[in-house]
């Protein structure tokens, strides 16, 4: 997740307690699917033994006729193939039937994980970055189906075959083969076990620089706009490629720490196989054992060491899966700074009054923002907010919508305290038009039917007429239909303001929000924009956040914030006739708009 994240601490693997109720969803055919995983594992087990019989069957000739001869190694080589057919059927049944269950899990849990960054505040979306969150949770739903599938089907049929090779080896031959096969276990089971934890810390160290790699390209790909403005592509292509280069020192870590794993693990392999032949070879040389014997327990060596050996890659993956699925728990972990209390209940709009007492908020608590600021927004009222960059008008925005929790006082929507109501009522009953809208890779007609995704196609092309949109949109050649390109670049400032007014008109909200919603605007998109305004306010409780003075001229009352307080309210008249903070600024405005 960011930089605090510790890449040598063991595996938590108590995150399998929050995937086995997903698991458990469909008992019936994890049941159905244990049920294969079983008669495989039976019919593996038998095979060996039909290839003894044949073995023995041609090696001591003992049929009396040349038909009898034919006919036995056949059918045992027929039954041989029927058991291989039904261990290979067996398994892709098991397969199919589990898949439901490991795909429902992906979903349930990547839903989970979703909701749940929805659900944090805003800080923790400004202190991390898009690109690493989403590379972290595809990892993480990935490592899910990896895990499930591979731990219930692979390590315990493994150890249920090793414990059943061992007792048939014991009781048909002798213990020395039984222990060399115990011991060859151990001692695979052991290494494996060492290396791959001692690997963890560099899969973790791969796996960061792999989401930092990803932010890195992410952050930049979607600033491409401002790339271009400042002719950066080299530097951003310098930055992209350090961030390569720390993943590529550490895939080479990981690369060559596999190496000695695999390298330790065929030697083990190698040892065992050479000293369990040589015992065999010996026991039929001395005619203690046949030719089929020595060829069953060469074909329980392969049955075991195949497994075995892919155990180690199974043991290596649920490792790594493991550390996967632990990052993306860790953002289920955190907790959202601003939340509901218990059985909160749902915001009463009746009026439209808005009131702060005595608010203070800071984002740094060495820099205080808004200062006990007192102001009342009486019902129907226009409000507009002014003051200078840095003066806290857009952050009482982000307090209204509870973006934040204040520090200290009260913020009141007809007199109910918006801590005390739930999140949801709030934000339903505002409606906010901020200063750069963003809208989806969609048409148009789907980015203002964001506002209401219930709403009627007539619902939302009314409230696109409403907003001066219609006259745009049938000029286009797939009007309503045009899509807008990521982040809506296709369409100007003052198109994407208006689809955001649409929106808003369609959410039909209580209160309303402009949040400067005009100041990066010609004079053409400025007046088009405010009329859509005027008309979507009139008689509801507005706030405006202005820049520009002359966008709020209009406003009922005005309030002029200056380091965190109210210095100055009135109408326009009213506050020009008071030659202060206002009229200072109203005048040098002016003064700018006549040089140009």
């Amino acid at each position: 997740m960011g930089s605090n994240y510790d890449p040598n601490k063991p595996v938590d693997w108590s995150v399998i307690k929050q995937i086995w109720p997903h698991l458990m969803e469909y008992k019936r055919r994890v049941g159905l699917a244990l049920f294969c995983l079983l008669a495989a594992k039976l019919a593996s087990i038998s095979m060996p033994f039909v290839l003894k019989f044949v073995v023995d069957d041609l090696d001591t000739q003992q049929a009396d006729s040349s038909l009898s001869l034919i006919a036995v190694p056949v059918g045992l080589l027929l039954a041989y193939g029927f058991i291989r057919l039904s261990n290979v059927l067996l398994g892709e049944i098991r397969d199919t039937l589990f898949g439901r269950v490991t795909e429902r899990a992906m979903r349930r849990v990547g839903l989970k994980v979703f909701e749940h960054l929805h659900a944090l505040d805003l800080a923790f979306h400004l202190e991390r970055r898009t690109g690493g969150l989403s590379r972290d949770i595809e990892r993480g739903t990935n490592g899910i189906s990896f895990l499930m599938r591979f731990l219930i089907f692979n390590i315990v049929p493994t150890f249920l075959e090793l414990f059943l090779v061992m007792a048939i080896l014991w009781q048909q031959y002798s213990i020395d083969f039984a222990l060399i096969v115990l011991l060859s276990v151990v001692s695979y089971v052991w290494f494996s076990k060492t290396a791959t934890d001692w690997r963890s810390q560099f899969i973790r160290e791969a796996n960061v620089a792999d989401s930092r790699s990803s932010t890195r390209a992410i952050d930049s790909l979607i600033n491409f706009e401002t790339v271009k403005y400042f002719t950066n592509e080299k530097h951003e292509a310098e930055l992209y490629d350090q961030e390569l280069s720390k993943w590529e020192q550490a895939k080479r870590k990981n690369r060559l720490t596999l190496f000695a794993l695999n390298t330790g693990q065929a030697l083990i392999i190698s040892v065992s196989m050479t000293a369990m032949l040589t015992l065999a070879a010996s026991n039929v040389a001395k005619g203690e054992m046949t030719l089929g014997d020595f060829v069953l327990i060469n074909a329980f060596m392969m049955q075991i060491f195949m497994p075995l050996n892919f155990l180690g890659f199974v043991y290596r993956e649920i490792k790594s899966s493991m550390i996967n699925i632990e990052r993306m728990f860790e953002l289920m972990k955190v907790d959202s700074k601003v939340s509901d209390t218990s059985q909160a209940p749902g915001l009463n709009v009746q009026q439209g009054k808005i009131e702060f007492k005595d608010v203070a908020f800071s984002y740094d608590p060495e820099r205080p923002i808004l200062k006990g600021l007192n102001f009342v927004l009486q019902p129907g009222e226009k409000l507009a907010l002014v003051g200078g960059s840095g003066a806290g008008k857009s952050t009482i925005a982000k307090l209204l919508f509870r973006f934040y929790d204040v520090n200290d006082g009260q913020i009141l929507i007809d007199d109910q305290d918006i801590k005390q109501v739930s999140q949801l009522s709030l934000r339903q009953a505002i409606g906010v038009v901020p200063q750069d809208t963003v809208l989806f890779n969609n048409s148009i007609l789907e980015n203002v039917r964001y506002g209401c995704p219930e709403a009627r196609d007539d619902e939302v092309k009314q409230a696109i007429e409403l907003a001066h949109l219609k006259d745009f949109i049938e000029q286009l050649p797939k009007g309503y239909d045009t899509q807008v390109g990521e982040r809506g670049l296709k369409l100007s400032g003052g198109e994407k303001q208006r689809v955001a007014i649409a929106r808003t008109i369609l959410k039909r909200p209580a209160i309303l929000v402009f949040d400067e919603a005009t100041s990066s605007l010609d004079s053409v998109s400025e007046r088009a924009v405010l009329q859509a305004i005027d008309e979507v306010s009139r008689n509801k409780s507005s706030v405006v956040i202005a820049h520009r003075l002359s966008t709020i001229i209009n406003a009922d009352r005005i309030l002029v914030i200056e380091d965190g307080q109210v210095v100055e309210q009135g109408n326009h008249e009213s506050l020009l006739q008071k030659t202060g903070h206002y009229a200072r600024l109203w005048h040098l405005q002016q003064s700018n708009q006549e040089n140009k």
